[in-house]
């Protein structure tokens, strides 16, 4: 085992990838020589070269539709959008040919692609490189969505997003890039696509939450431990499709839930969740079901106001206590 932290475990994710399998290839803006803005890419141009690391123009719609055209053509390509807020250019590609293309030909042609995108707040980058975009694509059918948070996920279920057979998009929150580390096996391995984790075991109340939300809640837990409140926290890892049987047993364990997630509130990924829980599990709740979120408005480019955005421990800690005395 060795210690890495969830940008380097991206980037050896593809490079083994890249080694074992020819026809996976990379392309994006500045993925090559360049490295990656992010440094994900950084030593693949080196490695494997101008034809399997390709830099792009500036064009997201060109990338995401040329990885879908090389795709049909029997290449396994991983299309870097820069930045998640920049990906709505793609959305058509996305949505209407890579989701829906085994729909439309009966089986005939799958549309294996990995579309990575950096996402979330909290590195004071304002409107346009903080946003979270997960509930745009979270409707559409034929589309899944992975939101790792701990190195071991992100290289374990990129692996896995590379050798699926349809389209993933690939959402790695910039917090955890470098802040996150966690010890990663030297073998090869992969972590199965929707299937959610029990990051930490408790009985007073259920957190069902992804990304970089997960460390914050596993922060809160720690210090209501003091307060005899033990949270259980389920890290969802993909949200479509949603791992419901480990949300409902860790529900149906503790009677009273959390819903986190970073992205504004309305319409996002928590309420689906929340109407899943309402709708099946309604006779063993023994409170609300309490959703913790961004206020619906965009990210804020101030530092002093971006904190105040974001979801923080403090938040989960006074939602804890209401609710494990409600």
């Amino acid at each position: 085992m060795a210690e890495k932290t969830v940008i380097e475990a991206i980037r050896e994710a593809m490079a083994e990838e890249m080694r074992r399998d020819s026809s996976v290839i990379v392309l994006g803006e500045d993925v090559g020589v360049h490295g990656g803005v992010f440094r994900a890419t950084d030593g693949l141009y080196k490695e494997f070269g101008p034809n399997r690391v390709i830099d792009t123009p500036l064009a997201e719609s060109g990338i995401v539709g040329t990885a879908i055209g090389a795709s049909f053509n029997g290449m396994r390509p991983i299309a870097e959008i820069q930045f998640a807020d920049y990906i709505h250019p793609a959305m058509d590609q996305i949505m209407n040919e890579a989701a829906k293309v085994r729909f439309r030909t009966k089986g005939a042609f799958s549309c294996p692609i990995v579309v990575r995108a950096p996402y979330g707040a909290g590195i004071h980058g304002g409107i346009y490189h903080s946003q979270s975009v997960e509930a745009l694509f979270y409707h559409i059918p034929g589309l899944k969505i992975i939101t790792p948070c701990t190195p071991y996920d992100a290289k374990g279920l990129l692996k896995a997003a590379i050798r699926d057979e349809d389209p993933v998009l690939y959402l790695e929150h910039k917090k955890t890039y470098r802040r996150i580390k966690g010890e990663i096996p030297e073998q090869d391995y992969t972590v199965p696509i929707g299937v959610a984790d029990i990051k930490r075991e408790g009985d007073t109340i259920s957190v069902v939450t992804y990304g970089m939300m997960v460390h914050v809640a596993l922060g809160a837990a720690e210090k209501l431990v003091q307060e005899g409140i033990s949270l259980e926290i389920v890290d969802l890892r993909t949200i479509l499709p949603l791992d419901t049987e480990t949300v409902k047993r860790s529900v149906k364990k503790t009677n009273k839930v959390i819903v986190l997630y970073e992205d504004t509130r309305t319409g996002g990924v928590g309420a689906e969740i929340s109407a899943i829980l309402a709708e099946d599990l309604f006779d063993h709740l023994d409170g609300p079901i309490v959703r913790i979120t961004a206020p619906d408005t965009p990210v804020p480019y101030a530092p002093t106001l971006e904190e105040v955005f974001v979801p923080n421990e403090q938040h989960i800690i006074e939602a804890a206590r209401k609710l494990a005395h409600y």
